[in-house]
């Protein structure tokens, strides 16, 4: 098995290559508006540090949300793109679920990313497995809930979340190992934008 994990639902490119025991590479970038870009150099930056190439790829794993528009197409088209080309087996993940993944000693907690305009995609854990979720609100309805808050959306809303230590962005490392170890609750290879996005085409005049 060589599987390879890549999450573009944030600003973080984040990409990890799995030989069935361990992560052995590793490569990330950051760019909100530039995930096509840095996503192929960052694919080809993990392989190389693995010293392995595309042809020894039997699995693609793929965060698949919720997230931007943008972001999230990159990703997920990606990923078929290269099932299809590979013969590769697919496997779709929450991204909110990467994130839990990286949590240790914590019973009951909130992951919360950025969702733009003023809101956080978030869902809701216990003992890392995910018990409501993924939704997008504003903070405050998830300061209701009364729990720790992990990810970036507890950063960025600290004076409403109560923010917990812990990892802020989706990890590819932490999609490898989950997807590795049989514990991923797959989902279908379809981007989870939860709303919809901000362009939208304009109604024609003639």
């Amino acid at each position: 098995m060589l599987l390879l994990a890549f999450d573009t639902a944030t600003p973080a490119i984040t990409v990890a290559v799995h030989d069935g025991t361990d992560v052995v590479g590793e490569a990330e970038g950051r760019g909100a508006m530039a995930h096509g870009e840095l996503l192929a150099a960052q694919i080809k930056s993990a392989l190389d540090s693995a010293g392995a190439s595309m042809r020894d790829v039997t699995d693609v794993a793929v965060g698949v949300g919720p997230g931007p528009f943008t972001g999230l197409r990159v990703g997920v088209v990606t990923a078929l793109t290269l099932g299809q080309t590979l013969g590769a087996r697919i496997h779709g993940v929450c991204s909110l679920d990467i994130l839990a993944a990286d949590v240790a000693g914590m019973d009951e907690f909130v992951v919360a990313t950025d969702a733009r305009r003023k809101e956080v995609y978030w869902a809701r854990y216990r003992e890392g497995r995910r018990i409501s979720g993924p939704a997008v609100d504003r903070p405050a309805v998830v300061a209701e809930l009364g729990l720790p808050v992990l990810g970036r959306g507890a950063e960025l809303y600290a004076e409403v979340l109560t923010r917990a230590d812990g990892p802020l962005d989706p990890s590819a490392a932490a999609l490898a190992r989950l997807v590795a170890s049989g514990d991923a609750a797959e989902l279908p290879l379809e981007p989870l934008y939860l709303r919809r996005p901000d362009a939208t085409p304009q109604p024609s005049t003639a």
